[in-house]
């Protein structure tokens, strides 16, 4: 893989700064604030109510305005590689998604020299499946993310075709985790990629995924409504 496009994917990690995207993060920060605070929350009703209410008029101010998205970006990390391709509302990483937990992506250096994918999170009791454990489904969101981020680095952007998650210990929340993603290998348009997430040193799930590389204009097609959600697999 090229440095240039390694480059690209790290820019389309840390996007551009401006006052609005600013404001953006401010609101996912204080919004997931609300969400990790409410699902453990153990406020008396009558607060309960208090809170409520002011959570609907900040939701019934929001409406006043317009809805949409401009597209600045893809909001998946598969899609990144461009220097537009901000994450800043990928439900899994982006800072600017509420939902998010988020998981924060970076590019380091393996051991072995090869350039790998590193996501660090820490979920919170919103995330929960398991007692005291993170629910499968958000780990497989997770791993679809940085294994996602790791094909792209191919130079070939694309989908996930196929996601295997291996789960063989439960993985706590409240516990700072690291997600490992590296390419395996390629075949023309198919980059096979695996990765594995971390509690400590503890190994607590292992995933392999298949991406399908598209063409970049039919990525934005898409993105723009212009064209539906199907992508040609040979």
């Amino acid at each position: 893989m090229s440095n240039s496009w390694i480059e690209s994917v790290t820019s389309s990690i840390s996007g551009l700064d401006n006052v609005r995207r600013q404001q953006f993060h401010r609101i996912g920060s204080a919004t997931r604030r609300i969400i990790n605070s409410v699902v453990a929350s153990k406020a008396p009703a009558d607060e309960l109510e208090v809170i409520a209410a002011q959570i609907e008029a900040v939701a019934d101010l929001i409406e006043t305005h317009p809805t949409g998205r401009d597209y600045e970006g893809f909001a998946e990390a598969a899609n990144a590689g461009n220097d537009g391709g901000f994450l800043d509302f990928s439900p899994i990483s982006g800072l600017s998604n509420p939902i998010a937990a988020p998981v924060v992506l970076s590019v380091e250096v393996a051991p072995d020299g090869e350039r790998i994918v590193v996501g660090k999170v820490e979920f919170s009791s919103a995330y929960e499946g398991p007692p005291g454990a993170v629910h499968g489904g958000f780990l497989a969101a997770a791993f679809d993310e940085v294994l996602g981020l790791a094909q792209s680095m191919s130079g070939s952007p694309g989908m996930t075709a196929r996601l295997t998650v291996n789960y063989r210990k439960p993985t706590p929340w409240g516990e700072p985790l690291r997600f490992e993603a590296r390419i395996v290998r390629r075949d023309g348009r198919k980059v096979y990629t695996e990765g594995s997430c971390y509690a400590g040193e503890l190994l607590t799930a292992q995933a392999e995924a298949l991406f399908i590389s598209v063409d970049f204009k039919k990525l934005a097609d898409l993105a723009s409504g212009r064209i539906s959600p199907t992508i040609e697999r040979h």
